[in-house]
């Protein structure tokens, strides 16, 4: 299985071989900021079976753990593709809507719960909870 994220723009893109190892929902507050959303997704790929083509501007941040965590958006259109940490050893974790793939599987973990809106409720999600 090949998957292909992209920014908006298409100028980054990220083709990952395989599937994920992981797909989660994280909730932390600064997620939240990140997407513009209540929360993000990301699918996290062995680094291997990851090719990354085009320019990325990083920023990097101090995740609520004390981790430094990469992210790497688009200099043109700032969308957010994928970022790196410590903490992912081998792996690295793609943005799920940048692959723009109703198909995509589920997320099966959701960490920062403490954080979530009351009303951004996984409906389907049998999840492994990580808090």
């Amino acid at each position: 299985m090949t998957r292909v994220a992209t920014c908006a723009c298409r100028q980054l893109t990220v083709t990952c071989e395989g599937e994920p190892h992981r797909v989660s929902v994280c909730y932390c507050l600064e997620c939240q900021k990140r997407t513009g959303s209540a929360f993000g997704v990301q699918a996290r790929f062995r680094r291997h079976e990851v090719t990354i083509e085009g320019r990325s501007t990083t920023f990097v941040r101090t995740g609520d753990e004390g981790c430094r965590i990469e992210f790497h958006f688009c200099p043109t259109c700032g969308s957010t593709v994928y970022y790196e940490a410590p903490y992912l050893e081998d792996a690295i974790a793609i943005t799920v809507g940048s692959f723009a793939d109703p198909s995509f599987p589920a997320p099966h973990v959701e960490v920062y719960v403490h954080r979530r809106h009351p009303w951004a409720e996984m409906p389907r999600l049998d999840a492994v909870r990580e808090d």
